[in-house]
């Protein structure tokens, strides 16, 4: 009986997973807007099946570093000479913030990328992580490891939006979640470029609806959110020329 159990387990983990890596190759952008001049970032979006749903792996940021300590966000940062792309770089900073190495990642993706508040063009790289992983967080970068099921970022049981104006004047809204995790007894809240991201990987892999406004074009999922990155960009483009 164990062994047909874990059998049936292992079967369904994988129709899971064979579902979300069909779904998300549609949306696979590669390098399209890695040629855009502005400095470079990723951050990988680990996902994990646990208990027959889908799981993402976030982060505490560190309350000793001197940008956004303590706020949740995905392992990832800025791109170095020694990076091949934005694959590499996901890759290395996860290695280095919670100890995941590179062969355990079943990498799919790349998604439409976001611009952060320091102007960088971060490229979310999705990826597949054993459950059993257990993160050894670097505390010279996290405080805390921890997972949110997918699920949570299309029905979320605590959930506000914030008005958001970029430094080049775009208005936009940023998602807000809190998330109680029983856990570890305590209760992280995610917004910003992570919950932005958390939002169109959930949308792009589960399909649903979600209880809350989204400034994508549902039924156009791939040119919406394009659509939307472009005019971001092109936003902090005009910026710049008439700041010189």
């Amino acid at each position: 009986l164990g062994v047909s159990r874990r059998s049936f387990v292992f079967a369904s983990r994988e129709s899971i997973k064979q579902r979300a890596r069909l779904r998300l190759r549609e949306f696979d952008v590669g390098g399209k807007f890695s040629h855009l001049p502005l400095p470079r970032a990723a951050v990988l979006l680990p996902l994990t099946v646990r208990a027959g749903r889908l799981h993402l792996l976030l982060t505490v940021r560190s309350m000793q570093l001197r940008r956004s300590p303590g706020e949740v966000c995905f392992p990832g940062g800025k791109s170095e000479a020694i990076d091949k792309d934005e694959i590499d770089t996901a890759l290395r900073e996860a290695k280095e913030e919670v100890g995941l190495q590179p062969e355990k990642v079943e990498v799919i993706c790349r998604l439409v990328p976001g611009i952060d508040k320091m102007n960088h063009l971060v490229t979310p790289v999705v990826g597949f992580i054993e459950d059993t992983f257990q993160a050894i967080p670097n505390p010279d970068e996290v405080s805390d490891v921890f997972v949110v099921p997918l699920e949570y970022f299309v029905k979320p049981l605590h959930y506000n939006t914030l008005p958001y104006k970029t430094k080049s004047g775009y208005l936009t809204m940023m998602h807000c979640f809190t998330y109680e995790d029983h856990e570890h007894n305590t209760s992280f809240r995610i917004w910003g470029l992570t919950a932005h991201f958390a939002v169109f990987l959930a949308l792009i892999i589960l399909g649903k609806r979600p209880t809350f406004e989204v400034d994508y074009d549902l039924d156009n999922l791939v040119s919406s959110s394009e659509n939307n990155f472009m005019n971001l960009y092109a936003s902090l483009y005009e910026k710049k020329k008439s700041n010189l």
